[in-house]
């Protein structure tokens, strides 16, 4: 017998091994890629993709805040320029005159290249007439100043044009020469970093980095006062994994210590508790195992939820232990293993449903359940007997039973006030079912209500657009990109002028497509042609020809000097906006066009549609497609789960094969999922997907406790050991479940109110429900 203890436990052992160097060479995650579709449409392809590499998901808000306007204009120039010269950081913006001056000197440079309004017509005579008169009546104009000495050398006013369609309205209010706050109490700077948006790791780094040099411009410029703001995805995301690791390294240690205080008030064994705990260290293990070796990434979230599933698995080693203690293994295996082999067999019906999710966070937690549980059911079955040997047993708790039966004689005469109760609580469902669930993907978010209202304040400082609606643009080549967004700009232009959209952001605006500098360039006149354009347009002019030297030598330049490209942008803030829209993907490119809604009435959606038809490109109304992404996610989740309840109930009628005792199984289980969701509605939570997985974790766990008064009832009686295992173990079940109830974490949260008091109340329908011969 201890040779094959021996040799039982060296299996064990090595297989435990072999499963702890696949944990250490796994890849864990606790971003929000939990919450993203495997199988995304083209939209939410999109939306994927942004989250992950575009350049929107790297940048940083941050806001200077404390002392008067000028020591924040100091501080803020102190910290771009530290910022700026460090790796971790593409580019960082805090309206300097200097920045700016560099992207007026790029669009003054290569104004003719730029230029929507650059034609043959435009350089005739008449166009030159028409042109420069514009130009002169601007002079009179707020912005006359700013015009003068630009004028001999751009009459026609290019750069007018240029910056007449930037929408300066939505740029950030200036003191002191620096970007400020609209109540100008606060320095603003927009940082994007060198990290991905889907790199944490790189957004932590960055973020560090930026708190150190904040704190060392702040002591540099003698602002100790000085207080700093900071939003942006980069900073939810590592908040977001924190406060995961946080949660499921706390939680987990709360429900270990309080299932091992448990084990140990019954065992009064270190031995046994240690056994007992085999299966449970087995099968998690083996979760984390299996998903590691199927997805290749394991989340956060994912063992989070795991760690409840401790309280389940450790039920198989309580029922062996207490079970068995009196009646012996062989007993044991004959009358009692059946009944378990079944509630686990129900178990994996159950969440074997979840793999089939498009959503590989649902996929995950139904592989790392399945897996669990059925590594912990089969250590308690053939490992567990040959460590404990013959001496198992462990302290008597028969009085424990007899009690139990006792309550459940009293349990039993509640149960048409437990039926009353299950009528009103599918009334107040069917009352309240417009308002049951939450229709907003940010009810599993991570992100805080402070966060949020300070993410909204940074933006609405910065001036930041509103970028629901948005036109995609994938071509083979950045060329072909760019061509395909001046089509859609020429078709945006008349949606503008007709008053049906604000504006639009385009990376053709500063980096023109090759072909349509070319056209550009070739609707400049040569030096002569143009000197004899200018005497015949000014010949009544008050701007003498002979002023214009410097404007025939521009454009000049401009017929033989370079192409734009993309380096050309480099040190103007520019380049940052042409990043944001212009971007790899794939084997091609991809165009981002974010369009603006008219200042007054709804967007339209239908005319922008109509303006693409015919096209490559593609529109997208971005909350819609959330909204569609939590919609497909929760109606995937509603027919899994409907799904592993079908599983589970013909698993039970083709096991118990008596349509009465199926009955008798399902009911409480039925009357527990009505019961908690109808409690949780009336104190005032809102169901989402994780509380429906939840659902079906109350049928899984319970029907456990309805098997074994279904065994009980068929033989006509009820054991004390067994009462006495199944109150235990429906203890470890809700504490493992109903810590996750304490998380901040919305979906951990969401399975722990509803399995924890669902455990609960699975076991006491179940008795209350149970013959009443049974226990007399």
């Amino acid at each position: 017998m201890k040779h094959a203890a021996g040799r039982t436990f060296l299996l064990w052992l090595l297989a435990m091994l072999a499963g702890v160097a696949v944990v250490w060479h796994s890849h864990f995650s606790a971003d929000m890629s939990f919450f993203l579709p495997g199988r995304p449409t083209a939209e939410q392809k999109v939306l994927v993709d942004q989250l992950k590499e575009g350049a929107v998901a790297r940048l940083l808000m941050l806001a200077v805040e404390g002392g008067e306007a000028g020591q924040r204009a100091a501080l803020s120039r102190e910290l771009r320029q530290r910022l700026g010269s460090l790796p971790e950081f593409l580019s960082v913006q805090n309206g300097e005159a200097a920045s700016l001056e560099a992207d007026r000197n790029f669009l003054f440079a290569h104004r003719y290249l730029l230029s929507p309004a650059v034609s043959a017509e435009r350089f005739s005579s008449e166009g030159l007439r028409a042109a420069i008169a514009n130009s002169i009546d601007l002079l009179a104009s707020p912005a006359g100043m700013m015009l003068k000495p630009l004028l001999p050398r751009d009459p026609t006013g290019e750069l007018v044009e240029l910056l007449s369609r930037l929408n300066a309205g939505t740029q950030p209010h200036s003191v002191g020469g620096v970007w400020a706050s609209q109540d100008g109490e606060r320095a603003m700077l927009l940082v994007q970093t060198s990290a991905l948006g889907s790199d944490t790791d790189g957004q932590e780094a960055a973020i560090a980095q930026i708190r150190r040099q904040f704190a060392a411009s702040a002591a540099s410029t003698g602002f100790s006062d000085a207080r700093l703001a900071l939003s942006g995805p980069g900073l939810f995301a590592v908040k977001a994994r924190a406060t995961i690791k946080e949660e499921v390294s706390r939680l987990s240690l709360i429900s270990t210590l309080a299932i091992v205080a448990v084990l140990f008030f019954v065992y009064r064994s270190l031995r046994l508790l240690s056994l007992g705990l085999l299966p449970v260290v087995s099968g998690a293990l083996a979760g984390v195992v299996a998903v590691s070796l199927v997805h290749g990434t394991v989340f956060g979230i994912t063992v989070g939820f795991g760690s409840a599933l401790i309280g389940e698995a450790v039920d198989y080693s309580i029922y062996y232990f207490v079970q068995s203690g009196k009646i012996g293994l062989d007993q044991w295996r004959q009358r009692f293993w059946p009944t378990i082999r079944l509630g686990v067999l129900t178990s994996i019906s159950g969440f074997a449903a979840l793999l089939f999710s498009g959503f590989p966070g649902l996929a995950q937690l139904g592989l790392y359940s399945l897996a669990g549980i059925l590594t912990a059911a089969l250590v308690t079955r053939f490992v567990l007997p040959q460590l404990a040997g013959s001496q198992q047993r462990g302290r008597d708790l028969s009085g424990l039973g007899r009690r139990i039966a006792s309550a459940i004689g009293h349990l039993q005469k509640l149960r048409w006030p437990v039926v009353l109760l299950a009528v009103l609580a599918a009334g107040q469902l069917f009352s309240q079912r417009e308002h049951l669930w939450n229709p907003e993907l940010a009810a599993l978010s991570t992100v805080s209500a402070e966060d949020s209202k300070i993410d909204l304040a940074l933006r609405r400082d910065l001036g930041a657009p509103d970028s629901r609606y948005m036109i995609v643009i994938q071509a083979a080549d950045r060329e072909s990109a760019l061509q395909e967004a001046e089509q859609v700009g020429a078709r945006l232009d008349r949606l503008r002028e007709a008053g049906l959209i604000a504006g639009y952001d385009s990376p053709a605006r500063f980096l023109p497509s090759l072909a349509m500098q070319a056209v550009r360039r070739a609707s400049l006149p040569e030096a002569e042609q143009l000197r004899h354009n200018l005497q015949i347009a000014q010949a009544d002019s008050p701007l003498a020809a002979g002023k214009l030297a410097g404007f025939i030598d521009d454009v000049a330049q401009a017929r033989s000097g370079d192409a734009i490209d993309r380096a050309s942008l480099n040190g103007t803030s520019l380049a940052l906006a042409v990043d944001a829209l212009l971007m790899p993907a794939g084997a091609g490119w991809s165009v981002l066009i974010p369009l603006h809604p008219p200042a007054a009435g709804d967007f339209a959606v239908a005319p922008v549609r109509q303006a693409l038809a015919g096209g490559n490109a593609l529109f997208i109304d971005m909350k819609a497609e959330f909204d569609q992404l939590y919609n497909d996610y929760l109606h995937e989740a509603t027919w899994l789960s409907l799904a592993g309840l079908l599983a589970i109930v013909v698993l039970l009628a083709a096991t118990l094969r008596s349509a009465r005792r199926l009955a008798a199984v399902m009911l409480p289980l039925v009357l527990a999922v009505l019961i908690v969701i109808a409690g949780l509605n009336l104190l005032g939570e809102r169901l989402h997907l994780l509380h429906l997985i939840g659902m079906l974790l109350i049928v899984a766990v319970g029907s456990n406790y309805a098997l074994f008064f279904d065994r009980s009832s068929a033989e006509h009686r009820v054991d004390p050991e067994t009462l006495a295992s199944m109150g235990i173990a429906n203890l470890t079940t809700a504490i493992g479940f109903g810590t996750l109830g304490l998380s901040q974490v919305p979906v951990l949260h969401a399975v722990g109110v509803t399995v924890g008091p669902g455990a609960v109340l699975a076991l006491l329908l179940a008795a209350i429900f149970m013959p009443r011969e049974t226990t007399s």
